[in-house]
């Protein structure tokens, strides 16, 4: 007999999987809006690799794999920060760190014995294993995220904006990029548990993308982000929930759904901006 909803959002690993998507649901979609800003698409990529690096450190070494990832996420996305002088400067540092940690990786794995299956098994993640400390994680990155946004809303608008611009204007241009890096690579290796590395895009990315196309400032584009990450995430879950589906394709379907529906129908800021040109033609 198949158990009823209600009787699925009693049980514990179902109540810490849907509160761990609500969470990263309010930074995870503001990490996107960065990565579209700063034009590093690689980074989910770079991250998925790196990530994989760490889940094999720490098997080798018998601590935490997704602790471990963390740690090694976060410290090359600081680590990029010196060769992140312009936009395409980043995109190449990221296909270098790409290279790298993939080969280290199965370097790791290869040379210690460990079983490659279970460290990849880890990179496609599990809503319903989500443990008491990534739920932390995200309620830290759903507090740290926002408060550095509206705190240096400004900074950040320019440098997304224009990196020289922002230099010029008296942005601290290479310490905050460094804390947009840091964010990143913890943020992607934090959601690795929710839907793992292949399929964060989820929770960050397309979200970001759909938001962009209502918005009409960064800080719309930042709610709006919020907004549908949080609807697709809860509604992807419950979704999966009732059809019996996995959860991390689940809402990356929906996500993608909901980003495609929104570029496929007429842009109503162009509507908006036509309408206001004319009335202003007819005053005049």
């Amino acid at each position: 007999m198949t158990a009823s909803l209600g009787d699925l959002l009693q049980l514990a690993p179902v109540q810490r999987g849907l509160f761990g998507l609500v969470l990263g649901a309010i930074g995870l979609p503001i990490i996107g809006v960065v990565i579209i800003g700063l034009d590093i698409m690689p980074v989910r990529f770079a991250m998925m690799h790196v990530a994989l690096f760490g889940i094999a450190i720490g098997m080798l070494v018998g601590l935490d794999p997704l602790l471990c990832a963390l740690i090694a996420c976060g410290l090359s996305g600081g680590a990029l920060t010196p060769l992140a002088r312009t936009p395409s400067g980043l995109s190449g540092a990221m296909g270098l760190l790409m290279s790298l940690a993939i080969a280290a990786a199965l370097l790791v794995l290869s040379v210690s014995g460990v079983n490659a299956n279970g460290a990849f098994e880890l990179l496609w993640g599990s809503i319903l294993a989500t443990r008491t400390w990534d739920v932390v994680l995200l309620g830290v990155l759903a507090v740290v995220i926002p408060a550095l946004f509206f705190a240096q809303r400004r900074q950040l608008a320019l440098l997304l904006h224009d990196r020289e611009l922002a230099a010029c204007s008296g942005v601290r241009v290479d310490r905050l990029t460094f804390v947009l890096l840091l964010l990143v690579a913890v943020s992607v290796a934090g959601a690795i548990r929710l839907t793992g590395a292949l399929l964060v895009d989820a929770l960050t990315l397309l979200p970001a993308l759909a938001a962009r196309r209502v918005a009409n400032s960064l800080h719309g584009m930042v709610i709006a982000a919020v907004v549908i990450g949080l609807s697709v995430n809860v509604a992807g879950f419950l979704l999966s929930l009732v059809l019996d589906f996995p959860p991390g394709p689940v809402l990356v379907l929906l996500a993608g759904a909901v980003t495609l529906v929104l570029y496929l129908v007429p842009d109503w800021r162009k509507r908006q901006w036509h309408s206001a040109d004319t009335s202003s033609v007819q005053a005049h």
